[in-house]
């Protein structure tokens, strides 16, 4: 059982005011988080490149502000995870390849600045899939593969695994992700934790880890940084820290934080399987006991026939993101190591590039899903369904072969159309079935991430939260160890 006075199992809202009103210093935070680190993470393997002497020095920092009577900051001393692709002053970014593995970044990317600007300290790297391309399970050719603490014989999901199971499991109270169509909110929901994909252009980022040129629009329009916590009200407090417009990303958009309040009730839209491809029955029960939790709190919940245009939104990210990446694959194939190439190499063989001529056609089509998208949030603000329509698969299902493939895209596909419309979605558990975690996704309007943060908070007040937990021991089966 995990001890009730251990630091790193409070909340980063805790740990934070704890360090403000001199109750613990930050050293002793951070202190605490790499005793647990060192007792767990050799079990899940979430934390790739340790930070221990730069986050025990910029603790020390903080401790020596509070004592001259400085504001340390709404995450004061709070430690975070950073994934693999997201620059770390300092720091290799090797998007978990051996190739990058002495790519310092000179700078931390925008986000990282927010989090350390808002009090927090970086703790570690995460791991991830190599190049975030060999699959949804996190595995890198230079880390290895990371475990599901809950259940080793169960992915933890990803692309942002790492944050994911580093989160659960208290080595870090945040993690920072990035989500193109689920890579926050999959390992979120595997991990039994809480994760947030922001609009598009409501975070700040700057995603040229290896030169100077921006990538192509699916990669400028497609990814999102994204925190995970424990809890709903510290995903609120990264939420802040994150928002707001830098000058190295001209399409982050100074959008207030919170909008206007909406006349209530305010009506939940409810679809249990987009698309009609199935969804499993303890997916369906996780949507069900949401939908009553919001019904509970007021909200005016109604199940709808589905969401919009979900098959041609598939196709079409499919194909833009294939035409986007053919020219490079040559060269990036060979970074992904043994076998690593087989997810996209699955995708590129079933989905031929398109010419130009059907390439701008495409981008007419991503408008239009778009404003049909934007249509049916005007009417129904939030939408609640499944982050994926299965239980936490097996690793590497996605590239053991073509059905396999198949199986975790249809899984994953309400979060791929919500990436391709760029409006935010909170993923937030609901409780345990057969021992792992299950979750839904709350889905808003593009900029109000509020709305779906409010309705998260609601259903983790009437569900309950999950973590931190200790790993499963390999081969012990049944529930882990809860707080």
């Amino acid at each position: 059982m995990i001890k009730q006075d251990a630091l790193w199992a409070m909340t980063a809202a805790a740990q934070a005011e704890a360090v403000r009103g001199g109750e613990i210093s930050a050293v002793e935070l951070v202190d605490s988080h790499l005793d647990r680190i060192a007792e767990v993470n050799p079990q899940v393997n979430a934390v790739t490149q340790l930070m221990a002497e730069r986050a025990r020095a910029a603790a020390a920092h903080a401790d020596r502000r509070r004592a001259a009577g400085e504001d340390l900051g709404p995450l004061a001393g709070v430690p975070f995870t950073v994934k693999e692709t997201t620059a770390v002053e300092g720091v290799p970014t090797t998007l978990g390849t051996p190739r990058f593995r002495d790519l310092v970044a000179a700078a931390d990317a925008p986000p990282v600045a927010r989090l350390r600007a808002a009090g927090a300290v970086p703790i570690g790297h995460s791991n991830m899939p190599t190049l975030v391309l060999a699959g949804m399970h996190t595995r890198s050719e230079l880390f290895g593969d990371t475990a599901n603490p809950w259940d080793r014989s169960r992915t933890p999901g990803g692309s942002s695994g790492g944050d994911g199971a580093a989160v659960a499991t208290g080595m870090a109270a945040l993690g920072l992700g990035n989500d193109s169509g689920g890579s926050v909110r999959i390992p979120a929901s595997f991990c039994g934790v809480a994760g947030l994909k922001p609009t598009t252009g409501r975070f700040p980022a700057d995603h040229r880890v290896l030169g100077p040129e921006d990538p192509g629009p699916a990669s400028q329009l497609l990814v999102t940084d994204g925190p995970l916590a424990r809890t709903v009200a510290d995903l609120r407090l990264a939420y802040e820290a994150l928002s707001g417009t830098d000058p190295r990303d001209p399409r982050a958009v100074p959008v207030p934080r919170y909008g206007e309040p909406l006349p209530g009730p305010i009506r939940v839209a409810v679809v249990a399987d987009p698309g009609g491809h199935g969804v499993h029955p303890a997916v369906r029960a996780a949507v069900t006991a949401a939908a009553d939790a919001l019904r509970d709190a007021g909200y005016d919940v109604r199940e709808v026939a589905d969401v919009p245009r979900l098959d041609e939104a598939l196709e079409a990210y499919g194909r833009i993101t294939v035409t986007e990446f053919a020219p490079t694959w040559p060269a990036v194939r060979r970074l992904l190591g043994d076998g690593g190439d087989r997810f996209i190499r699955m995708a590129m063989e079933k989905t031929p590039p398109a010419n130009a001529a059907e390439l701008t056609g495409l981008m007419g089509t991503w408008l239009g899903i778009r404003r049909t998208w934007a249509e049916f949030l005007d009417e129904h603000p939030l939408l609640l369904g499944p982050v994926f329509t299965e239980p936490p698969v097996e690793p590497g299902l996605e590239s053991r072969d073509e059905a396999g493939r198949e199986r975790v895209v249809k899984g994953m596909r309400l979060c791929t159309v919500t990436s391709f419309v760029g409006v935010p979605a909170v993923a937030v558990p609901t409780g345990l079935a057969d021992g792992l975690p299950s979750g839904v996704q709350v889905i808003g309007r593009a900029f109000r991430e509020d709305l779906c943060l409010a309705a998260a908070q609601q259903i983790e007040d009437r569900l309950g939260v999950l973590t931190p937990i200790s790993p499963r021991p390999a081969g012990e089966h049944g529930r882990s160890h809860p707080r």
